[in-house]
């Protein structure tokens, strides 16, 4: 660990801390907005598709590599208009409505929030690979072993500091919703809104590890100043990348045609505008990535290459969707402080599993851990859908009420956790040593856009099948009148079904990459 590490780590632990607001963000939606699991999944969509825009956002930041920090400013007066939009919702609801509909205002404040974290996580990448020191203590060049590995410490610690966030804000949420069951309504809405208040900490903690980053800059300079160095040195050393980066503009233009799509076709009524999106999105970031891949050679070209499909395969692969939490809810009767609790054991596993595979991340190629993940994810999706069939029912009455619903949740939370990162880290750490040094946040961006895009392709999915399997929860009127009821009889078969596809579908991508010749890093 190094100082130098601790900016780009502040940033991504202000990511990490975004998720105080998940919990409440699904009993708003649940008991205060009428929309349907398929509408919840097709807003997940949208919001993941600003993740695409990293692409221009990276080489924006290579091209203005001394004023980048300026992005991290404009991406937290994003995240604070979102959070500011549902402490408006939840303290002066009457006011807001008045303006427009309630599932307006959270459908806006739900992808502002993107584009400000988006931007953000640009620059934290960049700056990733500038706190690695290229200099020792006397000022002489650093072995490029040394380099290689400090480049992977670094993106582990990367993943440590988002998941970090996500552990101080679990246990804010077990303390804030503690004993929230025997609550009434106003007392519930009043923890609600003290948490969103509490999340407007979430910009101030980024924008401060931008300001701890050109504090350690001017102290470099100071001391490389100290031993002799000239101004022009210094500038090369600390503010400067050590190539100059020229404006690729086949990636400025083919970004210009992927937001001049996403908007011309997100604000159109055209029936199928997601899936031309996506299929767009997807054409314009692979012939990015096809000029890109130029820039490597041949072996590196075709590791990349593999490791990004794979990688993408397994990332797009559906979830359930809302219905399924909403029948935790309902019928199995999880509350906030059960929920929160089990976000705690999913952070807290998942921080510890970084370094319990630590090794395992290293040693392996990403297809051997691929195929690792895939089996065991398929065989902890069992539990959950035992239970959609009484499985709970059965063990609670087996074991005097020990292994019940929570029991198995708990259980099953807890053997699942520590494989959440695993997948990534190996990618990012291979991107950050192998990719030219004049275009490192430009990979970074691409790489990151195509990626995520499978996890657009993954919300696609997701809304296919809700549509297929339509699960619904009560919903009541003013008046208190049931307009939908509840009706969770098809979550069994899509509970299953996603079961069958995470299984197949990453083995299938990992055979299809080995017998066209590409590997994985």
């Amino acid at each position: 660990m190094r100082l130098s590490y601790l900016p780009p780590l502040m940033v991504y632990c202000a990511y990490g801390v975004s998720t105080l607001t998940g919990i409440v963000g699904t009993f708003f939606i649940k008991d205060y907005l009428d929309l349907s699991a398929a509408f919840i999944a097709a807003l997940g969509f949208w919001a993941v598709i600003p993740w695409a825009l990293k692409m221009p956002i990276g080489h924006l930041v290579d091209l203005l590599w001394r004023y980048k920090a300026g992005l991290v400013y404009l991406g937290a007066l994003l995240i604070a208009a979102s959070l500011l939009i549902m402490i408006g919702l939840l303290g002066q609801p009457e006011a807001m409505k008045a303006v427009m509909p309630a599932s307006a205002w959270f459908v806006l404040s739900t992808l502002l929030a993107p584009v400000g974290y988006v931007m953000q996580d640009a620059v934290a990448d960049a700056m990733t690979v500038e706190a690695v020191p290229r200099l020792d203590e006397r000022g002489q060049p650093l072995p490029a072993e040394d380099i290689r590995l400090m480049h992977t410490t670094m993106q582990m610690l990367g993943r440590v500091a988002i998941i970090g966030g996500s552990v101080l804000v679990s246990l804010a949420n077990v303390v804030m919703f503690q004993g929230a069951a025997g609550l009434g309504e106003a007392e519930k809405v009043a923890i609600y809104l003290r948490i969103y208040e509490f999340a407007l900490a979430i910009p101030l903690l980024s924008v401060s590890g931008v300001l701890l980053a050109g504090w350690l800059k001017r102290r470099e300079a100071r001391r490389l100043r100290a031993l002799g160095r000239s101004e022009e040195e210094i500038a090369r050393a600390v503010h400067e990348p050590e190539e100059t980066t020229s404006p690729n503009w086949w990636v400025l233009g083919g970004s210009a045609v992927f937001v001049t799509l996403t908007l011309s076709l997100g604000l159109s009524d055209f029936e199928y505008s997601q899936e031309a999106i996506f299929l767009g999105s997807f054409a314009v970031i692979a012939f990015l990535m096809r000029r890109l891949l130029g820039e490597l050679e041949p072996a590196a070209r075709r590791t990349l290459l593999g490791t990004a499909i794979v990688i993408f395969v397994f990332r797009a692969m559906p979830l359930p969707g809302a219905g399924a939490t909403w029948w935790m809810i309902d019928v199995l009767g999880f509350d906030q402080s059960f929920l929160s609790r089990l976000d705690l054991i999913t952070s807290g596993l998942t921080l510890a599993g970084l370094f319990l595979f630590r090794r395992f991340m290293a040693e392996r190629s990403i297809a051997y851990i691929v195929v690792f993940l895939t089996l065991a994810t398929t065989l902890l999706s069992v539990p959950i859908i035992g239970m959609f069939h009484g499985l709970h029912e059965w063990t609670a009455a087996h074991t005097g009420g020990v292994v019940d619903a929570r029991f198995i949740a708990i259980a099953n939370t807890a053997l699942e956790s520590p494989l959440g990162q695993v997948s990534m880290v190996p990618m990012l750490a291979w991107i950050a040593n192998s990719a030219p040094q004049h275009l490192k946040a430009t990979f970074f961006a691409v790489m990151a856009s195509f990626t995520n895009l499978a996890l657009s392709a993954s919300q696609l999915a997701t809304e296919y099948l809700n549509r297929i399997y339509v699960v619904t929860r009560e919903v009541k009127d003013a008046a208190g009148t049931v307009t939908t009821p509840a009706d969770y009889s098809e979550l069994g078969g899509l509970l299953l079904t996603i079961a069958v596809l995470t299984l197949l579908l990453p083995l299938a991508a990992i055979w299809l990459t080995r017998r066209a010749g590409l590997k994985s890093a």
